[in-house]
């Protein structure tokens, strides 16, 4: 996650500060950063759409995020994640950007053999984050489509089951990229079933003026430290409306779920916010 200059100085403080806190603490300091930092959580959301096929219904959809490797998230760590999510089982996989992470860091092939271990029948997609780019955008593109991603920059595919239709779309990220909607929707005046997916989740206030039905996100990673009563302490640019959880747009159809990711930025701790894999069961209604 990367901040405007103004917004850095304020997220590290926020952070730094909790850390402090956290510090004083001793038991608690350990926990955020020994504990809960690799203590995953498989949420199980079941979805009712209105416009999904009957074909598509019962579809379990896999949503992974901000995996930041480097100094603070290891290949090794990263490994047990992917064998979590091998278990799950998915028809549907899709990663929500930042591989690795560009403060601590950097692009390697080994990441490869542990992404390639990942299957599912209707296909393997990603989109790109700001960490992404800062990390060296053509390399991550790169091992991300060598790993078997399907990889969408403002484009789209067509999933089809039963002669019904699934359209999926991914756009760049804001940040660093040049997000397009328009570029990346389909021209289709049927206007099946769209699942966006989109790094930062307050790209859903632009989505929210296109037919799309679903949107899935990361970047936030819902804060890292929140309190009771408080939520998150600080949350980066372009994800502080939808932090975490669930989300319906106002005055549109369109819903927006943002993941809390698997790494950690800035600094590595996580304090009620658990590294977060997302099982989507989407049913027509």
């Amino acid at each position: 996650m990367e901040q405007k200059p103004q917004k850095m100085s304020r997220r590290k403080f926020l952070l730094k500060g909790a850390a402090a806190i956290f510090s004083g603490m001793g038991l608690s300091v350990g926990y955020s950063i020994f504990g809960e930092r690799f203590w995953y959580e498989t949420k199980h959301i079941t979805l009712p759409l209105k416009r999904l096929p009957s074909a598509f219904s019962g579809m379990r959809m896999v949503q992974f995020s901000d995996i930041h490797l480097g100094k603070h998230f290891k290949m090794e760590s990263f490994s047990d994640v992917i064998a979590k999510i091998k278990q799950l089982k998915p028809d549907l996989l899709c990663f929500t950007g930042d591989l690795f992470d560009a403060n601590q860091g950097y692009p390697s092939e080994d990441v490869i053999p542990l992404l390639s271990q990942l299957e599912a029948p209707y296909g393997k997609w990603a989109v790109l984050g700001n960490h992404d780019y800062r990390s060296g955008v053509r390399k991550v593109a790169d091992l991300l489509k060598r790993s078997g991603f399907n990889l969408l920059v403002n484009e789209h595919a067509v999933l089809e089951n039963k002669n019904q239709r699934f359209h999926i779309v991914g756009v760049d990220e804001m940040l660093h990229g040049k997000p397009n909607l328009h570029m990346a929707m389909a021209e289709d005046h049927d206007q099946p079933f769209t699942l966006l997916l989109a790094h930062e989740p307050d790209f859903a206030d632009r989505t929210s003026g296109f037919s799309i039905d679903l949107q899935i996100s990361g970047h936030s990673h819902g804060g890292q430290v929140r309190l009771p009563f408080v939520g998150a302490l600080s949350t980066p640019t372009y994800g502080e409306k939808y932090v975490e959880g669930l989300y319906k747009v106002k005055d549109s159809m369109l819903q927006v779920y943002t993941n809390r990711g698997i790494g950690t930025t800035l600094i590595p701790v996580r304090f009620m916010c658990r590294p977060e894999i997302t099982v989507f069961t989407l049913h027509s209604i």
